[in-house]
């Protein structure tokens, strides 16, 4: 028996000695969830913890021999840290003993996704230029993270430099969906939201620019928030490069991914708040949800738009999950708001993004770009090709209408709750890795798209800054899972929240055939 075979021996024993079992009744009856303590939510097990019905070492051993029986088909923990976990979980029981309690999420084994720095834990993003970066710090939130008692267990799959609606890289290879290993988990969040998924981990930090928290929560059935620009500091995200000293994201956000909506705001509060130099003058309080009832919730919704059709699969279950909300008593508009268009705000998402993403790109890779076609309708290509030769004005002027562009949402949301559209149109596809990126076409029943039309429904929240939550609600006649995105009143993230609560109901996480 090897080292590691050792540590993770005593598994059985200890979930058992922590939950004797005497049938199910008894188990439940303990303490535990119906469906064990693999798949109970983070909050779950925090308090499961708390109050001495498990330990910390129990939960990650069990963590740990999960992902040693199911990740060598997922591939989604690519960076294991079993000892350090296996040191701090016996630490946070210690510490339990004495009465200290370190924070909301003492004692629980995550992961992390591997474009966060972690202190002493390579750190790749998924680039071969960082196959062998291993920082001395953490990044902001996962040091908020560990504050809060997380156990890491690991660090999770990502495409290279996060750029991808697929979780595939030269260092580690390619992630698969648990709801069917030849097809993607998303993408860039896609190895967090597999593992999360296939019970190997209870809570994961993500990011998201342009879907990659969203995309893969869809495509995984599990819940995923976009914060609020700026709520959770980026610092010690890559990109941008290691060490690099650059002004707040115009786009991407830091967020959390879990399998209820409860551990979403767990998450959030543990990660949020401002940068340590900046909290010398101000303090972030999350607002509470607007309403406590979604009885008293007015909701407009989208499900499908001529500038990206809605597969027919994905769009009878967003159909459903709006029915259950009317039947829960909300009052229900369908249409975008006046003065809203999904092709402008598409633009202009595009537009600043070039902006962010392009800047420092070498010589090489701007005449790369100045040299591609770009089909009349293929507005993806057309705007990365002007960004790179866009004026200093051009650019202040796209800035200027994300800012009147989210002016417009909130002033719907002074007299509306929450909007509700598709998180992607499509579910999780078959696995693409043919280059160029732009080559890959989406076969669906109603006929080829392009690849980064992927990008469209998540720009809205992306490009206004906007929170956004989505869901689990159900799964395609296929059995691949479906989610609703839910986008919420700027700095008001409870609120979406709260609304991905009333589906969670009415749907929930279901546990992929398999991985029970």
């Amino acid at each position: 028996m090897n080292r590691r075979e050792v540590l993770l021996a005593g598994t059985a024993a200890a979930i058992s000695t922590a939950l004797p079992r005497q049938g199910r009744a008894a188990a439940v009856a303990a303490g535990e969830p119906a469906r064990g303590w693999q798949y109970a939510s983070a909050t779950e097990l925090a308090a499961a913890i708390r109050a001495r019905r498990t330990t910390s070492v129990a939960a990650t051993r069990l963590v740990l021999d999960r992902i040693e029986r199911f990740n060598p088909k997922l591939n989604a923990v690519v960076t294991l840290a079993a000892e350090s976990a296996l040191r701090r979980a016996k630490d946070a029981d210690a510490a339990l003993a004495r009465g200290e309690i370190w924070g909301g999420l003492h004692g629980v084994p995550c992961t992390v996704k591997d474009t966060f720095e972690t202190a002493g834990v390579r750190t790749t993003a998924g680039a071969t230029e960082l196959r062998d970066h291993v920082p001395d710090r953490d990044a902001v939130a996962v040091a908020r993270l560990r504050a809060a008692g997380m156990i890491m267990v690991g660090k999770t799959n990502v495409p290279p430099w996060a750029g991808d609606f697929q979780s595939f890289n030269d260092v580690f290879g390619t992630t698969n969906n648990p709801w069917d290993l030849t097809r993607t988990p998303g993408g860039s969040t896609g190895g967090g939201a597999a593992a999360l998924a296939a019970g190997l981990g209870y809570l994961t930090i993500g990011s998201d620019e342009g879907g990659s928290i969203r995309v893969p929560a869809q495509f995984c059935g599990v819940f995923g928030h976009k914060p609020s620009l700026n709520v959770v500091p980026f610092r010690g995200h890559i990109p941008p490069m290691p060490g690099a000293v650059v002004n707040p994201p115009a786009l991407a956000v830091a967020g959390p991914l879990a399998r209820s909506a409860a551990d979403l705001l767990l998450g959030l509060r543990v990660v949020g708040g401002p940068l340590p130099e900046d909290a010398i003058a101000y303090r972030w309080a999350l607002p509470p949800a607007r309403k406590r009832s979604i009885r008293d919730y007015r909701i407009g919704f989208v499900l499908d738009h001529p500038l990206c059709p809605v597969t027919g699969d994905v769009k009878d279950r967003l159909r459903l999950a709006v029915e259950s909300l009317r039947k829960a008593g909300a009052r229900l508009e369908e249409g975008f708001p006046a003065g809203v268009d999904l092709a402008e705000q598409y633009r202009a998402f595009l537009e600043v993004m070039w902006v962010a993403d392009l800047a420092g790109s070498s010589k090489e890779e701007l005449d790369r770009i100045r040299a591609m076609n770009a089909a009349p309708d293929d507005v993806f290509t057309s705007t990365m090709k002007h960004a790179v030769d866009a004026s200093a004005f051009e650019l202040a002027s796209a800035r200027d209408r994300q800012l009147v562009m989210r002016q417009a949402w909130q002033r719907y949301f002074g007299e509306h709750d929450a909007f509700l559209m598709p998180a992607d149109f499509v579910p999780a596809f078959a696995h693409d890795h043919a280059q160029p990126d732009s080559a890959r076409v989406l076969v669906t029943p109603e006929g080829p798209r392009r690849y980064w039309d992927q990008l469209i429904w998540a720009s809205i929240a992306s490009l206004t800054g906007l929170p956004a939550t989505v869901a689990p609600v159900g799964l395609t006649r296929a059995g691949l899972p479906v989610g609703i995105q839910i986008l919420g009143p700027w700095l008001e993230d409870a609120t979406p929240i709260f609304v991905a609560e009333a589906f969670e109901r009415e749907f929930g996480f279901q546990v992929p055939p398999g991985f029970e």
